[in-house]
């Protein structure tokens, strides 16, 4: 399915320049923007109400468009050569993903599928780029919060490379609790993927959290039980951490 300007798929709603700027303003990349601002891109964007497991953006696609989230979530999946499905991510309301592929001009890397009826508010490449090019005060805002973020991701992903498994796994399951609450709609293979090992490391290291009673893990599901000792996993070890185990 490529998506092209005024047609991308799901169903159309009512929201005002108003609304829209509110929810463009939820998102990070568009934080330091005035009203009036808000307002100009708020008029490029439109609204897009998807059912539960329908493609908002497919893999591969012409990226002629970015998305931040109104309602509802998103998750983000990659198909491997044998067809297997790997969650990446999930979105929560005023996230905004696709935007690096826009930005770049580059076909998204990965596909995005609603989680339940879910809204997102759509932004053409173009419209955004002549708005930009019109708008140089407003190019930098931007170019100052993609700069920090993108330092917080290196920082991250520094982080993570240092981090035991154990650390990570945790890391993961607090983000995603931070945006789903404790219940999370995931087996232990998306765990694994997300967290960048594999099933097998996924399933002792959640069988050491579940003797703990840090985690319940149930088929297809996981309830965090332990917040704090969740967190204190995954800000690492000041000495034996017995709920944990051996470095894996």
């Amino acid at each position: 399915m490529v998506h092209t300007t005024g047609n991308w798929g799901g169903k159309s709603g009512p929201m005002d320049t108003q609304e829209r700027g509110k929810v463009l303003s939820g998102s990070v990349i568009f934080s330091a923007l005035s009203q009036e601002e808000l307002g100009t891109i708020a008029g490029l964007a439109s609204l897009r109400c998807f059912h539960e497991g329908e493609h908002i953006l497919w893999e591969g696609s012409p990226s002629l468009w970015f998305y931040i989230v109104e309602r509802g979530k998103v998750k983000i999946v990659k198909q491997s050569p044998s067809g297997k499905e790997f969650i990446l991510n999930v979105f929560t309301p005023g996230e905004m993903f696709g935007e690096v592929a826009a930005f770049e001009g580059r076909p998204y890397p990965a596909s995005a599928r609603a989680m339940g009826e879910t809204c997102v508010l759509g932004v053409g490449r173009e419209d955004f780029l002549s708005f930009l090019a019109k708008n140089p005060t407003v190019t930098l805002k931007i170019i100052r919060v993609l700069g920090e973020r993108l330092k917080q991701a290196h920082n991250r992903l520094r982080d993570l490379a240092g981090e035991r498994v154990e650390q990570r796994i945790a890391s993961i399951l607090l983000m995603l609790a931070s945006k789903l609450g404790p219940e999370l709609p995931f087996a232990r293979q998306d765990i694994a993927d997300m967290s960048g090992t594999t099933i097998e490391t996924a399933i002792r290291v959640m069988s050491r959290f579940g003797k703990g009673r840090i985690v319940r893990s149930r088929r297809g599901r996981v309830t965090i039980l332990d917040e704090a000792g969740l967190r204190r996993i995954s800000q690492g070890p000041r000495g034996p951490a017995p709920e944990c185990g051996p470095d894996l």
